[in-house]
């Protein structure tokens, strides 16, 4: 994480020989999009990580992840990849991927629906059991970005879904009492289900710890270890008290199973705080200055742990302090720090640090060193005239011999053996290297002995030896190589585009009508019922009104889940010309259709060799990564073919995309579509963050919400600089416009492409921010 004491390039070899010494495997991330003018310095960093020996890199562009596995690494899909599907699985397949990490929301039920072992699509996968959730879809965030300018593509998440927001319902302010975490998951706690995952043939299990402590890695992993140990045993003796204790204790926001069995948006978000609270203990009865008395203790307390009175109010000013005695329900705290006369009764207390348990989890990785010497190993015998020849080999391919400066004797009482080598040959102290294994090819005919010192000199020869030599590493500079020769270094050409060409996404009937005036190329429908979206095409085509140059175009949902294939088959039968594809899934299913695929800005296509990726897939045109920002854009159209992009030039941008619904779980008592009577249909929403700007809440055809920036942002101040690379493609998405406006906007930038209206008119005009993406590079602190 950006925000974090990272390793750094220098620090992998030794770290990697650490973990492979101890039988385990070295997994690192690069699962961030990289942007053009860091392709380069990516590779360099891919035959770093290559020559330290790490078994696989876990990756989010699709661009890179292919150059890696071409290289020869391992390659992981991130779930940064948003890969819900079976087809998402065979999209990473064909890109050299070896294993998929899933999204956090695939269920046990969707897991089943993945391709068999055995299959030709099937990878294994991976999922996450523990830890925090994003409630937006990973790899489709873009809040960080949109209200902080740190991206979460770019591992700056400034985590806005922890932060207070207000439910705004049809103008009003609903009173929500103590909910105002609206958008702040409970942590995922899965071990009741880890049977059931094996048994679904997941490979792999995912222990989320960003930023986290060494004691929270120790708590959490040995109780996952034990219920995998139990699961593979056939035991179903499940997480004890003390497991669920020691898991709260570690860092806890609640603990819930997330999306293993669907949705429940009930459970998932309680909304009454975003940040750590740890074993829930009772509720406060009454107060006097240093004690307060609860109805109960729901798990022990003694002196010095640590508590928080959790009163429903803005958790930045909570008070707490450390348990100085207990009396039954009665716990005394220090008055000088905390006034306890000031807590209501009925308020919530929750422990919140267990001074003991960390002591215990300390103790178990306290004396933990890491012991990263190269392994070697010895191969030792006498020649025919009797000198003793060592021979070694290490761990990264060095070799050497060496020979004993005298003839062995008869032995009299001593004789050469494996036990005394080891023992002596094996004291390799302060050099670099460790005794993995030797093998002794004694004499036949007689016991021979060499002199103690005469084997310490021998040693001494031989690491001196190996010391000296340089280490090879065949993979060395292979993904440089590879990035050279397929990329040009040229600078970013300028021409004459052809003339502009304006497509326009519309989310309701009226922004459609008043499109269809316009003779714009192509209108992309994105409604939130699909079935809408054929009855709107043949009503537009059978007007007399008709524009027939125009194309119409169906988009996609962003998200498609396995088995909702069916979705994709509305998409097909709504008679569209072709298709706004944001997802794998998407591209696989609707590329048999014959029918021109455009690709979203969901696909984060950041740099040229993401985007030759989607290019070879069939893909017409693309939106650029809504995470560029103008420079970074016009590096990218500069070093790719411009005519292929299609640049969304004028944007509420889309912040969270997730599972969650927040009219279900606010407006309503049902868990899921189910029963929760459609509040998306007969309300208009928006969310008041905590600086007062209102940010409009949509729902799509799977239940899925969409939180937009309340204020568009346009790119009209890099539109001729856009012009001059090429790009003759430029797309507007409307979110709640009226015809009124949709006219006045387009007209506002065919007036910006003719050059009557400036830029700074355009901004005044339309009432957008005068931006076009926000993120700025980051990749150089990897090696700082």
């Amino acid at each position: 994480r950006l925000r974090a004491d990272n390793f750094s390039v220098e620090d992998l070899p030794r770290l990697v020989r650490f973990l492979h010494t101890n039988g385990l495997k070295a997994y690192a991330t690069l699962n961030v999009l990289i942007f053009q003018n860091e392709l380069r310095q990516a590779a360099e960093l891919l035959d770093a990580l290559a020559a330290a020996g790490v078994d696989a890199v876990i990756m989010q562009d699709v661009g890179l992840a292919r150059l890696a596995a071409q290289a020869g690494l391992g390659v992981h899909a991130s779930t940064q990849m948003t890969i819900t599907s079976a087809e998402g699985v065979a999209f990473a397949k064909d890109l050299g991927v070896r294993r998929v990490v899933v999204a956090r929301e695939t269920s046990l039920k969707e897991l089943a629906r993945f391709s068999a072992p055995g299959s030709p699509d099937w990878l294994p996968l991976e999922t996450f059991v523990h830890g925090a959730l994003c409630v937006a879809y990973s790899g489709q965030c873009l809040t960080s970005e949109a209200l902080g300018q740190r991206s979460a593509n770019r591992g700056e998440c400034a985590q806005a879904c922890r932060m207070p927001y207000q439910l705004v319902v049809d103008g009003e302010l609903k009173d929500l009492g103590d909910k105002r975490y609206l958008l702040s998951p409970q942590d995922l706690a899965a071990v009741n289900e880890i049977p059931e995952l094996i048994r679904l043939g997941v490979r792999s299990f995912k222990i989320e710890g960003r930023l986290k402590a060494p004691e929270y890695v120790a708590a959490v992993c040995r109780v996952y270890r034990k219920a995998i140990d139990e699961a593979l045993a056939q035991r179903s003796v499940g997480p004890s008290p003390e497991d669920h204790y020691d898991l709260e204790m570690s860092f806890s926001r609640g603990l819930f199973s997330g999306w293993m069995h669907g949705v429940n948006h009930q459970r998932l978000v309680h909304a009454r705080f975003g940040k750590k609270r740890g074993a829930f203990l009772g509720h406060v009865v009454s107060t006097s200055r240093a004690a307060v008395t609860l109805d109960h203790l729901t798990v022990p307390v003694k002196p010095g742990d640590g508590i928080v009175f959790d009163e429903g109010r803005d958790t930045e000013h909570e008070t707490g302090g450390r348990v100085f005695s207990v009396r039954g329900v009665s716990l005394t705290l220090d008055p000088e720090r905390v006034d306890l006369r000031r807590i209501p009764p009925g308020t919530r207390v929750w422990k919140t640090n267990d001074p003991a348990l960390d002591k215990e989890l300390r103790a178990g990785f306290a004396g933990v060193k890491i012991d990263d010497r190269i392994g070697l190993e010895l191969n030792v015998c006498f020649d025919d005239a009797g000198f003793l020849e060592v021979r070694g080999r290490t761990a990264d391919a060095r070799e050497a011999r060496v020979r004993s400066a005298i003839i062995a004797q008869p032995a009299l009482r001593h004789p050469l053996t494996a036990v005394v080598l080891n023992e002596q040959l094996g004291r390799l102290g302060e050099t670099p290297f460790r005794l993995e294994g030797l093998a002794f090819s004694p004499c036949t005919n007689q016991e021979l002995m060499l002199p103690l010192s005469e084997l310490g000199r021998l040693r001494r020869e031989l690491v001196s030896e190996l010391e000296a030599q340089p280490i090879e590493n065949s993979t060395s500079r292979k993904a440089l190589h590879l990035l050279e020769e397929k990329i040009t270094t040229s600078e970013p050409h300028c021409f004459t585009a052809p003339e502009p060409a304006f497509t326009l996404l519309c989310r309701t009937q009226e922004q459609f009508d008043a499109a269809l005036t316009l003779g714009l190329e192509a209108i992309t429908l994105d409604f939130e019922d699909i079935r809408r979206c054929g009855p709107a095409i043949a009503a537009a085509r059978s007007s007399a009104g008709e524009i027939p140059a125009t194309k119409i175009f169906v988009a996609s949902p962003r998200i498609i889940k396995a088995g909702e294939g069916g979705l994709l088959g509305l998409l097909e039968k709504s008679g569209a010309d072709g298709f706004l594809v944001r997802n794998a899934a998407a591209i696989e299913r609707l590329k048999q259709s014959g029918r021109p695929l455009v690709g979203d800005f969901s696909l984060n296509i950041a740099n040229a060799f993401s985007a030759s990726v989607y290019q070879e897939s069939g893909l017409t045109w693309c939106a650029p990564s809504f995470d560029l920002n103008s420079d970074q854009l016009c590096d990218l159209v500069g070093s790719f073919d411009p005519l292929w992009f299609e640049v969304v030039i004028h944007q509420h941008i889309p912040m969270f995309h997730m599972e969650h619904c927040v009219f279900a779980a606010f407006l309503s008592e049902g868990t899921d579509h189910t029963n929760c009577g459609r509040p998306c249909e007969k309300h208009r929403v928006t969310l008041r963050d905590r600086v007062g700007q209102h940010h409009p809440l949509l729902a799509d055809v799977g239940c899925r919400n969409t939180l937009f920036n309340g204020r568009a942002q346009s790119g009209a101040g890099v539109f001729h600089r856009l012009r001059q690379l090429g790009v003759s493609r430029f797309r507007i998405d409307l979110l709640d416009e009226s015809a009124n406006q949709v006219r006045q906007i387009v007209e506002a930038y065919r007036a910006l492409a003719t050059g009557s209206l400036s830029p700074e008119q355009l901004f005044d005009l339309v009432q957008a921010a005068r931006q076009l993406g926000v993120t700025g590079g980051t990749l150089t602190v990897l090696n700082r």
